[in-house]
């Protein structure tokens, strides 16, 4: 390890739509923020095309591009925007120590946690071929694009069925496929499930491959009872079988809740260290969207500039 120590007022980790608005802000306050941005630069919405609920995008924008544009008005303020990864922190003490690539390490008065989620995939290779092209792990995000499609959506528990349902309103037909002999989601949540007409849901079955060259256009399904393989005629395939929250090197500092995500004080962005703040779907596992996690990166920033405020230290 090398011996380079950098010290800031305000380190900004993680780069989707939460860190950048924090860094919009924090440096509109003159808090001088510097951002790694992790190795997915721009987070989950690198890898959504379509984005259309957006407020201020009337036509759609692409995810990559919307990326880019949150970084250009956050480059625009004085941030300075690094690529480079957390390996390790150490909140002890009043200065917080990050470790940039097991290299830097950086002191910082502030630290503003966007690291985001991961969704757990179910791991074939036609499904990573296909993401964005009629495969997503998000409904809510998607489900506009088939509209009046048939569809499959993989999950047994509480958001599978709220996205099936959600989808249900869209979509012709939805077939959920359920790994075991019954859903994991709670009663009310399987009961609105198997009153919609138009849900089909699919027991001890698992998906074998998602069928499609440039885009989806089926999906093959086999049932661990009957032993019996069989093709769904779909052109969409969602995945809902949870998210990783990426907060793993925080784990011996913050608080978490049971799937590691980082519990912070009701209507702040505030941890049980004071200094620490955490924004978007690092602590969100509810709405997990673009614009609720901006919301909260701006948050972020602002707890971050009242508390060097208060410390005297800005």
């Amino acid at each position: 390890m090398s011996n380079a120590i950098e010290k800031v007022d305000c380190l900004i980790i993680g780069s989707g739509p939460a860190g950048y608005t924090a860094a919009i802000y924090a440096a509109r306050a003159a808090l001088k923020p510097v951002m790694y941005t992790g190795m997915q630069p721009g987070g989950q919405l690198t890898i959504t095309t379509e984005v259309e609920n957006y407020p201020g995008y009337p036509k759609g924008i692409q995810g990559p591009e919307m990326m880019e544009d949150f970084k250009a008005q956050a480059e625009r303020f004085g941030t300075d925007i690094r690529f480079g990864y957390a390996s390790k922190v150490d909140f002890s003490g009043t200065i917080h120590k990050v470790w940039i690539d097991e290299t830097t390490e950086v002191h910082a008065n502030t630290v503003i946690i966007a690291t985001g989620a991961s969704a757990k995939w179910l791991g074939l290779h036609s499904e990573e071929r296909l993401n964005g092209f009629g495969v997503s792990a998000c409904a809510v995000c998607d489900g506009f694009f088939f509209k009046g499609q048939d569809v499959a959506i993989v999950g047994a528990g509480d958001t599978a069925a709220e996205e099936a349902t959600y989808l249900a309103k869209l979509c012709k037909k939805v077939y959920m496929i359920v790994r075991r002999g019954e859903m994991r989601a709670s009663k009310a949540m399987r009961q609105r499930v198997l009153n919609t007409p138009n849900i089909e849901v699919l027991f001890d079955s698992e998906t074998k491959e998602i069928l499609g060259e440039k885009s989806v256009d089926g999906a093959l399904i086999y049932n661990n009872k009957t032993k019996q393989e069989r093709k769904l005629d779909v052109t969409g395939f969602f995945v809902a079988i949870g998210h990783q929250p990426n907060t793993a090197i925080f784990k011996d500092w913050l608080e978490m809740d049971e799937s590691g995500y980082i519990k912070t004080i009701p209507g702040t962005s505030k941890t049980k260290i004071k200094g620490v703040f955490a924004v978007g779907d690092a602590q969100d596992k509810v709405y997990r969207q673009a614009v609720t996690a901006a919301g909260s990166g701006c948050m972020g920033a602002l707890d971050a500039e009242r508390y060097l405020a208060e410390a005297g230290i800005h």
